[in-house]
């Protein structure tokens, strides 16, 4: 797999989860194991599959765009933005590592609400 490829898939396989089909996400993306860091998470592949059908039936309206993709070698970085009910929002970096195969086989996350008011006028973006 190229690193073209590499992004391209880190963004199908967060959308399709995201958007609220983790269990082909991970059929299409992820390889035989999955590690989570997310402490909200539970590792592996059926805890990444419970967390986003939960998310799914909680949160039905949420809604992501994909801001920035950055690769190198076998890591793949997503910036987003999210948007929940009750207009919260989010920025989030995602990173995801993919294995010799070109599956997913590894995920790191960092989020922040973004809030009403800032001290300059500049996005998180």
């Amino acid at each position: 797999m190229t690193v073209e490829e590499n992004k391209k898939n880190a963004i199908a396989f967060y959308k399709t989860a995201y958007e609220g089909n983790p269990k082909l996400a991970i059929e299409k993306y992820v390889g035989n194991k999955y590690i989570q860091h997310n402490p909200d998470v539970a590792d592996g592949l059926q805890g990444f599959i419970d967390y986003f059908e939960r998310m799914q039936k909680e949160y039905p309206n949420k809604s992501i765009e994909f801001v920035r993709c950055i690769a190198q070698d076998k890591l793949v970085a997503l910036h987003t933005h999210q948007i929940w009910p009750g207009n919260d929002q989010y920025v989030t970096m995602d990173f995801f590592r993919f294995d010799e195969k070109g599956k997913i086989c590894e995920h790191w996350d960092a989020i922040q609400q973004i809030p009403k008011l800032s001290a300059n006028s500049n996005t998180m973006y």
